[in-house]
């Protein structure tokens, strides 16, 4: 996926170029837009816009639900019993007051 959207971002490039450093990968890398495929996902796991959620098709809804589960995997690996159910009822006490 990288190496096709830096070719439709970055046609001119070569993408083989064994002197390409770190910096300029990064660059590279920063610069691509949502008119890429890793533009795209990117852009779908970052939205935060509930009306452009609600419209998104079903692989969009996939993606997104996918990489927000991952997250909230993330967040709560390490995290006790105890301090998982206090963030749930925070969150539940937040909804309602």
């Amino acid at each position: 996926m990288i190496e096709s959207s830096f070719a439709m971002q970055y046609p001119n490039k070569d993408l083989y170029d064994d002197k390409m450093d770190w910096i300029e990968f990064t660059t590279l890398l920063n610069g691509l837009t949502a008119e890429t495929p890793l533009g795209r996902i990117i852009q779908i796991r970052s939205e935060d816009n509930q009306d452009i959620i609600d419209s998104f098709t079903q692989g969009e809804r996939e993606i997104y639900n996918s990489w927000q589960n991952k997250q909230m995997e993330l967040k709560y690996k390490n995290r006790s019993k105890e301090e998982v159910m206090k963030d749930i009822q925070n969150m539940f006490k937040g909804m309602f007051s």
